[in-house]
């Protein structure tokens, strides 16, 4: 079985009778998988947004990293969207995109720059998880940051991020910032519920492995956010007691697709890996393929 270090684009869609669906489009080349995007290096994905009928998808670049031996041994290269002007063909192996290089905008504390997007009062709102370790100053969590609609294309220096007296500058200043949501997540949702009036976020916990989905609440995208709370959903394969479980595994990328969500029913998803060595034959991830692909789930709270 091939492994694709990479990214694969699948389609997920909502039927009439509420019937989840994901489609999957491998992308070949010269008979072998390749990524979806980035052929020299890996893209990974964040929170796509649209933008004057044009698809933004950010992606963060990953190289291997020295740490022979370790989990995550890669490092974080740089962060650019791809810009998708016409998604209209139902394959998206034939939409044509060219990139927005985000790095020479962003500091390198910036581990993740999209984390979720959110557009919103002719803004696109961000919040980067930002690991800041410098000086006798420690700054970890998800800060917020904020591109003019009319920048997007051009977006290096217009990158604003919101500090703790509530203004908003263009450079990043650890001393200043304001970290809005304390999730130390790289991956996460921001929505409105309209029927509530409220911001609503969703992650999957880093502690444990990734055993509990959380949320917070608040009436502005700055906050202040409530306390995060649990859903009441049990994550399976983290859990010793069920049979999905292994040691190996931990869970990762909680968020919720408002799309399919209704009213206080939510359509949450989260990604599970195992730390085997992937390139063991006999490894957990290469026997058990409901990792490493999205779990759905649908919960009230």
């Amino acid at each position: 079985m091939d492994v694709i270090l990479g990214t694969t684009v699948a389609i997920s869609t909502c039927s009439a009778d509420n019937e989840f669906k994901i489609k999957y489009y491998l992308k070949d080349k010269g008979g072998n998988f390749v990524s979806s995007f980035g052929e020299n290096e890996w893209l990974w994905p964040q929170d796509p947004f649209i933008v004057n009928k044009v698809l933004y998808i950010p992606l963060i670049g990953i190289t291997p990293g020295d740490k022979e031996g370790e989990i995550f041994n890669f490092k974080v290269s740089g962060h650019k969207f791809a810009r998708v002007k016409d998604f209209s063909a139902a394959d998206p192996r034939e939409w044509n995109y060219d990139y927005i290089d985000l790095t020479p905008a962003l500091p390198s504390e910036i581990a993740a720059f999209a984390a979720t997007s959110v557009v919103h009062d002719n803004y696109v709102y961000f919040y980067p998880f930002y690991v800041y370790s410098k000086d006798k100053i420690i700054v970890l969590g998800n800060i917020l940051a904020r591109i003019p609609e009319s920048k997007i294309d051009n977006p290096v220096d217009s990158v604003e991020y919101y500090t703790k007296d509530g203004s908003w500058e263009n450079k990043l200043n650890p001393e200043k910032v304001k970290v809005v949501l304390d999730a130390c997540v790289s991956e996460l949702s921001v929505r409105y519920h309209e029927n509530e009036k409220k911001w609503v976020a969703v992650y999957l916990t880093t502690q444990n492995k990734g055993d509990k989905l959380l949320y917070q609440t608040a009436d502005k995208l700055e906050g202040p956010w409530s306390e995060a709370k649990a859903f009441s959903l049990p994550v399976p394969e983290v859990d010793p007691k069920s049979n999905l479980y292994d040691k190996g595994n931990f869970c990762y990328a909680g968020k919720e697709h408002i799309e399919f969500s209704r009213d206080k029913n939510l359509v949450i998803t989260y990604v599970c890996n195992s730390a085997d060595d992937m390139q063991s034959q006999t490894s957990f991830l290469r026997r058990n393929l409901f990792l490493y692909r999205p779990v759905v789930r649908e919960i009230s709270y």
